[in-house]
């Protein structure tokens, strides 16, 4: 359907549609409120306040993401300068402040973003319409309204888009997040537990020769008198062992492993062979 309307106003394939702010009050507004031609023919006159925002996309002329409108703007009240922004279903509600569109150093209009709600005030509920409304500053540029009349102005400009979400996005990344971090944990833990469980499993390299009688680390004493390399005093280093005859050796109730012995500056250390 896009296509349809494109090649109606003689549009060139791949033509784009995003004017600043400064050439839409310039080339765009100021010619519509001067009964002047614009650049391209592609904004049309609709009154977009008979119509909540979901309805104007199909009445626009051109736009995928955002449409532009030129529409009159009514006075909520015969004597005040408010203007009258209910719909259907709903009311256009302002929003921030209003900026000031510049032409070099001249001031040439004001824009204004607008929030739509359904229901009726103040009880609307917010909705993701978002309005962008350009007027003129220039009064000359304005027509006489005769006396009693309810138009505030002919025409401002407005350009009308539907918010993209994000908030789904944010939680996909906290996901993300919470089991990378579930994920890093678990392999942290898992480290930890290796490493203790390797702990508990590693044979004490270096302990005194009474120490390991006492936790049945040694077996036979022959072991460590067949032993080429050993050399060390049995009867001064354990002779004060319960565990330990100097005379008939070690109880046999200790096991037998497979070690060598070694003295190395007063102190006995072992190795698994």
């Amino acid at each position: 359907m896009m296509d349809a309307k494109r090649c109606s106003s003689g549009l060139p394939p791949g033509f784009r549609f995003h004017p600043t702010d400064e050439e839409l009050i310039i080339h765009y507004l100021k010619n519509q409120a001067m009964s002047r031609p614009c650049p391209v023919s592609i904004i049309p006159e609709v009154d977009i306040y008979k119509f909540d925002p979901w309805q104007l996309p199909d009445m626009a002329e051109f736009g995928e993401n955002e449409w532009y409108f030129f529409t009159p703007r009514d006075r909520k009240y015969p004597n005040g300068i408010r203007p009258n922004r209910a719909t259907v279903s709903g009311y256009w509600k302002a929003t921030g402040t209003d900026k000031a569109i510049y032409s070099g150093a001249k001031y040439v209009g004001i824009k204004k973003a607008l929030v739509f709600y359904k229901g009726r005030p103040p009880k609307g509920s917010k909705t993701d319409w978002i309005m962008h409304e350009y007027r003129l500053t220039e009064s000359k540029h304005q027509p006489i309204k005769p006396h009693g009349s309810m138009r505030l102005d002919d025409w401002v400009l407005c350009r009308i888009y539907k918010k993209r979400h994000v908030a789904r996005t944010e939680e996909i990344t906290e996901e993300s997040g919470s089991s990378q971090g579930q994920i890093s944990m678990g392999i942290s833990n898992d480290v930890s537990s290796n490493q203790n469980q390797q702990a508990t499993m590693k044979f004490p390299r270096t302990q005194s020769l009474s120490y390991l009688l006492d936790l049945d680390y040694l077996g036979p004493i022959a072991h460590l008198l067949n032993d080429n390399n050993s050399s060390f005093d049995l009867q001064t280093n354990m002779g004060s062992n319960p565990g330990f005859d100097p005379n008939e050796g070690p109880l046999s109730s200790y096991p037998s492993v497979g070690l060598s012995c070694h003295q190395l500056n007063g102190n006995i250390s072992y190795k698994q062979f």
